[in-house]
């Protein structure tokens, strides 16, 4: 794995459940103020302006919008915090990949890419960076993703000063129907008719039957 001054690229291989990742030199695009908080400097990442950025570049291709999942969310956390902690760019730091990753934290979904990356500052570079890289730019514009997960931490003595993990999954609709039907509430059984004799009332007065 090559240095790239300041930033460092990585990318995953693809297995069965699809995996991906790498990066670019950093740019900027034209968006608001939002996305340009500097994480090197004690900024946060705002996950939905992250998933509203890459539902709009996706949208503008026919592609469907992302939604943030917590499961991926937890596993790019966990990646950015050991690449962070270890100071060291890679999908499979600590002997784990992603689809060992992905499988402990109980993703069930049909496919799933990783970006990682170390060097940019803000949301606006990561993304700029990934959207100029060919293989990043694949992983991003993958058909069927509409899940989320996205970190960045903070790595104040290394000297990309940033690292960053982005998981992309295309979710499995037979499981997601599944779940929506156990959370889902019992049906409750129509009220049976009581039972009993119908009265008739005519002026206020009980009429014979």
């Amino acid at each position: 794995m090559l240095p790239m001054s300041p930033t460092r690229l990585a990318i995953a291989l693809l297995v069965p459940l699809l995996l991906a990742g790498c990066a670019s030199e950093p740019t900027t695009i034209a968006v608001n103020d939002t996305f340009y908080a500097n994480i090197a400097k004690g900024g946060a990442l705002d996950p939905q302006a992250a998933a509203s950025l890459l539902s709009d570049y996706r949208q503008a291709r026919g592609l469907p919008a992302v939604t943030i999942d917590p499961t991926l969310m937890a596993v790019a956390e966990r990646q950015a915090k050991t690449m962070a902690a270890a100071d060291q760019l890679s999908h499979d730091i600590g002997g784990r990949s992603l689809i060992v990753r992905l499988k402990a934290a109980g993703f069930s979904g049909l496919k799933a890419a990783e970006n990682v990356g170390a060097g940019y500052h803000t949301l606006a570079e990561a993304f700029s960076g990934w959207r100029d890289s060919p293989s990043h730019n694949k992983n991003m514009l993958m058909p069927g993703v509409t899940r989320l997960g996205i970190a960045a931490v903070r790595a104040p003595r290394s000297k990309y000063s940033v690292y960053w993990a982005m998981v992309l999954g295309v979710p499995d609709p037979k499981v997601e129907a599944a779940q929506q039907a156990a959370t889902a509430p019992a049906a409750q059984p129509p009220t049976a008719p009581a039972s009993g004799t119908t009265q008739l009332q005519f002026g206020g007065a009980p009429m014979p039957q």
